[in-house]
């Protein structure tokens, strides 16, 4: 009776760290479709005022514009105005030489006080997931070594995100538009690779800073942090000090959004592909001992930054300003079986 309780508890435990990782990919799908539309917006002379309404409506002077505004010239709607915008093609060198500027534009846009929501609601969730992470852990150990179709689902997915599987779409794209002329499958080739580079080596810097130990090398219940560790030490024990974040949801997500930008007219089903493909690498790699749960936000937050920032030329903030309607709540969550905090986006 005991142990089924506690089994309980550990299942208890386990779905309410998934749920903080599913609170953070809800937090960026609301920016992935707020983006802007494919057409530009243009401006419509013929919309009438306040003050135009307030006329008698038996003017015949009133009813007259009125139709007049109805009409639509034909030759104000050209075959151009519905064309996408032209792609520019990046240069073969670019998505190695354009790296060292990503740095710089993520260090400029996402270090702003606008993002200190981000910032908390990073910090929170990680938090909550460190302290759950022994239960999680175990109980992913325990499907992973008691059924072969788990372990072999496990493997797969968690070489899906090692990056061959992201320079292998990156190849894939590159030769559809080679063959067939496309610039647009070009360039998101060259976004790819440059996306990958920008996020992994950040994630990279992050790893030899914080020196956590990955789960099956784990000498603690949450694995050891050893900041700033011996760097002759870090290469020759690798897993011991590389978990901390996931530069495999990392590169993931990076090339995820990178797709689905320059894409956007499919985004109604890549978003969601995105978002399951995801979550099947975190559970790969959490049941096959590579990561913690703990260890996905910050991955998150790094490929989605990247990836948005890589493509669109412009520079994007996680987070909008203070003058959006999109308002970010923290609050304590508690109930008999777990604690964290709660997080409310509404927009």
């Amino acid at each position: 009776m005991i142990q089924q309780f506690l089994e309980r508890y550990k299942i208890i435990r386990t779905f309410t760290s998934i749920r903080y990782l599913f609170i953070i990919a809800i937090f960026f799908s609301t920016n992935l479709q707020g983006a802007e539309k494919i057409f530009p917006k243009t401006q419509d002379s013929s919309i009438t005022t306040k003050e135009s309404f307030a006329k008698p409506l038996n003017d015949s002077n009133f009813v007259s514009q009125q139709n007049d505004s109805l009409k639509v010239s034909s030759e104000s709607i050209s075959k151009d105005s519905l064309e996408l915008p032209p792609v520019i093609l990046p240069k073969w060198y670019e998505m190695i030489t354009n790296v060292p500027d990503d740095w710089w534009r993520f260090t400029k846009d996402q270090f702003n006080e606008p993002n200190y929501p981000l910032y908390i609601l990073l910090a929170g969730a990680t938090t909550a997931l460190i302290i759950n992470d022994d239960y999680t852990f175990k109980i992913s150990d325990k499907f992973y070594k008691q059924s072969q179709f788990t372990r072999n689902f496990s493997d797969w997915f968690k070489e899906i995100g090692d990056g061959r599987t992201q320079f292998g779409l990156a190849a894939g794209f590159a030769a559809f538009g080679f063959i067939s002329d496309d610039h647009r499958a070009l360039k998101t080739a060259s976004q790819i690779v440059e996306a990958v580079l920008a996020a992994g080596s950040v994630v990279q810097l992050i790893k030899h800073v914080t020196g956590r130990e990955s789960p099956f090398v784990a000498s603690s219940s949450t694995g050891k942090w050893r900041f700033f560790p011996n760097q002759i030490e870090y290469h020759k024990h690798v897993p011991v000090y590389d978990a901390f974040p996931s530069g495999h949801i990392a590169t993931s997500v990076a090339t995820f959004v990178v797709i689905i930008e320059n894409y956007p007219e499919y985004k109604s089903w890549t978003i969601h592909a995105s978002y399951a493909l995801s979550a099947l690498i975190c559970f790969g790699m959490v049941n096959s001992g590579i990561h913690w749960y703990s260890d996905y936000p910050l991955g998150i937050a790094i490929g989605y930054a990247f990836g948005k920032l890589i493509a669109n030329p412009q520079s994007i903030n996680l987070t909008e300003d203070e003058n959006s309607k999109k308002k970010l709540s923290i609050l304590p969550y508690v109930n008999r079986t777990s604690l964290g905090l709660s997080f409310n986006l509404s927009f």
